[in-house]
């Protein structure tokens, strides 16, 4: 398939993106802004675009067989001085659904998005939480438009940990340099925990929703559910730092508490369903492993 990929010039749409290429795929990235050179997603065609700005056009579009859109915004996305309900809502909310009626107009055939786990997981949160009610209302927006002429699938996703080789990620760099035992700040994790997929698995589930995904169906993915300490715990063991990594009720610098929307002390536990896995067949069990290869990528020269 001719395939673009929205957002693939970020972590998880990078990945996507080579894993795609990898698979035989011609692929090309886009984003607001080139990827990074050190990347092997350099190679790829670029296509610039923002879609929230709406500077995309049918014509940009036509050419593709299928969109893998992995560029929803959260708090690391807001302009400065922009207010933050109203960007979230608007990016995602409107933006997104409005992208994809683009690409249905332009006769894309597939529209893989990559959403949030937050709506399956914490619905009650979506009154309070705009950020959530919004990437309820990207997933609900595109899958409304499915129908026998747009194969339209949503993935979402939980905490999503792993890299692109050679590219800058600094929340990884940090974790890194945390585990070890760089930053001065003790080995503990904040009480609660999540589920957690890795870029691989991600990945290989975008695959094969392009393959077999149930038409206009919202999936939720995920794969190992393990609480903050054991998950820190993982990047401490990857370095070499056998320190204990406690879970303590405090807030974490590296993990604060506005980064974790069910609450710190709540642990957020699930397996995917039956259906789920008989239709992606992703690998499972690979958090370790994920975290090793970022553990690898940003450690210090010794």
């Amino acid at each position: 398939m001719k395939i673009l990929v929205v957002g693939g010039t970020g972590m998880i749409g990078g990945h996507a993106a080579l894993y795609l290429a990898s698979h035989g795929h011609d692929v090309t990235v886009s984003g607001r802004n080139a990827p990074q050179d050190s990347t092997p997603l350099a190679r790829l065609p670029f296509l610039p675009g923002d879609y929230i700005a709406g500077s995309f056009k049918a014509e940009d579009l036509a050419g593709f067989d299928a969109i893998v859109f992995a560029a929803g915004n959260d708090i690391r996305h807001v302009p400065k001085g922009a207010d933050y309900d109203a960007h979230v809502l608007r990016s995602n909310g409107e933006a997104v659904p409005q992208f994809a009626a683009l690409a249905k107009q332009a006769g894309v055939r597939h529209f893989i998005h990559v959403g949030s786990f937050y709506p399956h997981i914490a619905p009650e949160l979506m009154e309070k939480n705009v950020y959530i009610r919004s990437r309820k209302l990207a997933t609900d927006g595109i899958t409304a438009l499915a129908d026998d002429s747009f194969h339209v699938v949503s993935l979402d996703a939980p905490f999503v940990v792993g890299t692109v080789p050679g590219m800058n990620l600094p929340m990884f760099e940090a974790y890194t340099r945390y585990a070890e035992g760089k930053l001065g700040i003790p080995p503990y994790g904040p009480a609660g925990g999540t589920n957690f997929i890795s870029t691989q698995s991600l990945s290989e589930a975008i695959q094969a929703a392009l393959e077999r995904g149930e038409n206009g169906k919202a999936y939720l993915v995920g794969d190992e559910n393990l609480s903050f300490a054991d998950y820190f715990k993982l990047f401490f063991r990857a370095a070499g730092n056998q320190v204990d990594v406690p879970s303590l009720d405090q807030e974490h610098p590296m993990l604060p508490d506005a980064a974790i929307f069910t609450g710190r002390g709540n642990m957020v536990s699930y397996e995917p369903d039956a259906k789920t896995m008989a239709d992606l067949g992703y690998r499972r069990n690979d958090i370790a492993r994920a975290v090793t290869e970022v553990v690898a990528q940003f450690r210090s020269a010794q």
